[in-house]
């Protein structure tokens, strides 16, 4: 597709990356020439240097032949106001990143006037991912595929878990649970794993599993978590507030540091359930005197990443909180992912991840591929897919137990989903027509679900 990106941020720049790998033909808009000539220098992409605002400029871009604009800039009007133009001058689908939560919550008359496709705010999908977090307070990490009905769980084999030193297929007996193991980290290493596969303490796994059934599982395996019954937040930004939203909504208490007193003035008025402390969080004495040891869990979410990361460095060395670490600069994430600092959240990956998500979708609608979503997963290097089979399919691999069929190297069928059954798949169960099906690989640039058999 030919899609056209205004704004050069972090958030264009990762776009740009992801989209132009999986061979879309990209154009980036933007007012700072070094950003332009970066991304062009760097990416096999186009660039122009101007204002995403400008007919001009967006005539200059090939707005006509484009299928898509993506407006990332730092501001929601410049943001919106591209798409408007975009929508006039070339009929193209539009995307918006729209942060001010007074335009957000005007978001479905802001979509329709304007004729946008998508409009994604940033704080409210970060904060979502760390509820999820919260909610499944053992895991490092928690993907959700098909609309929320399937989640992928990452954990860390702790010592003196049945798993260590199990293969993958000795683990249904000896922990007498069935568990799919779909990806595993050792080390630097991450692969698709295979019956063969020995885990050992220490590894991260990455497993499907409902909601429903994980304490009972992961209690049978040793991997244990008290659940989370009161959550301190550092930082009273937005992201924290749409947080704190969902976690009392769950009747779950929240606190939250504050140094602005005029924020925490307009906090306390939002958010009358919580308690709101107007405070430096970086300060020991005052975190011990709110009670960070007794605490279950601290999210960090001040607007100075090395702040966020010190603070759950100190949580790690003084309490058992879970620790959720929000990391504004993408380039930390491999940096800091090995600290104990718990789980990392990054809006700006989850923004650009969530936008690349749709282009999936919009370019499966225009008839290129079958693949409903696209997932990017451990530092983009593994990918997870989720397909569509057709009703009226008739491939080579329908209705033939997995067993039966070879996949590629570096693949697993994690899911299938026919109807309102989600299936965890074994070598005997099959793929129909009209299923749904989730794909676990390594292997970049699948399209079509007849890609994964050899």
């Amino acid at each position: 597709m030919n899609i056209i990106i205004v704004g050069g941020g972090k958030v264009g720049m990762t776009l740009a990356q992801q989209l132009s790998g999986e061979e879309h033909e990209i154009t980036l808009i933007d007012t700072n020439a070094k950003h332009v000539e970066t991304a062009v220098s760097t990416l096999d992409i186009q660039g122009v240097v101007g204002n995403g605002t400008s007919y001009r400029t967006q005539m200059d871009a090939g707005v006509k032949n484009a299928d898509l604009l993506v407006a990332v800039t730092d501001t929601d009007e410049t943001s919106l106001i591209s798409c408007l133009i975009a929508k006039k001058a070339g009929g193209c689908h539009t995307i918006a990143r729209v942060r001010d939560p007074e335009h957000y919550n005007e978001i479905e008359l802001i979509k329709e006037e304007l004729g946008l496709s998508m409009a994604i705010n940033p704080e409210i999908a970060a904060a979502a991912n760390i509820y999820r977090l919260i909610q499944v307070p053992s895991a490092l990490d928690v993907d959700s595929f098909a609309k929320g009905r399937v989640n992928m769980l990452r954990l860390e084999i702790p010592a003196g878990s049945v798993l260590d030193g199990l293969k993958l297929s000795e683990i249904d007996k000896a922990a007498k649970t069935k568990l799919l193991v779909c990806i595993v980290e050792s080390g630097d290493n991450i692969f698709i794993p295979n019956g063969e596969t020995r885990l050992k303490a220490g590894d991260k796994i990455s497993i499907i599993l409902p909601i429903s059934e994980l304490r009972g599982v992961l209690n049978k395996i040793g991997i244990t978590a008290k659940p989370i019954r009161n959550v301190m937040i550092a930082g009273g930004g937005n992201i924290s507030y749409y947080l704190a939203q969902m976690l009392i909504r769950s009747g779950i208490d929240v606190k939250i540091l504050e140094i602005n007193r005029a924020r925490c003035e307009e906090l306390s008025e939002l958010l009358p359930e919580a308690m709101i402390i107007n405070g430096d969080a970086s300060d020991q004495q005052l975190l011990m005197e709110e009670g960070i040891k007794g605490t279950d869990a601290l999210v960090s979410m001040t607007g100075i990443d090395e702040e966020n990361i010190l603070l759950s460095l100190y949580a790690n060395k003084v309490s058992e909180a879970r620790r959720i670490t929000k990391i504004s600069k993408i380039a930390f994430e491999e940096v800091v992912r090995e600290l104990p600092i718990g789980a990392v959240v990054c809006p700006k990956r989850i923004t650009a991840h969530h936008i690349s998500s749709y282009v999936r979708s919009m370019q499966n609608s225009f008839g290129n591929n079958n693949v409903e979503t696209l997932y990017r997963m451990m530092d983009d290097r593994v990918e997870a897919l989720e397909f569509k089979v057709s009703s009226s399919a008739q491939g080579s691999f329908i209705n033939v137990p997995l067993k039966d069929l070879s996949l590629k190297p570096n693949i697993l069928v994690c899911s299938i989903i026919r109807g309102k059954k989600i299936t965890i798949p074994r070598g005997s169960d099959s793929i129909k027509s009209g299923d749904t099906v989730i794909v676990v690989t390594t292997t970049t640039g699948l399209k079509d679900l007849s890609d994964i058999f050899a």
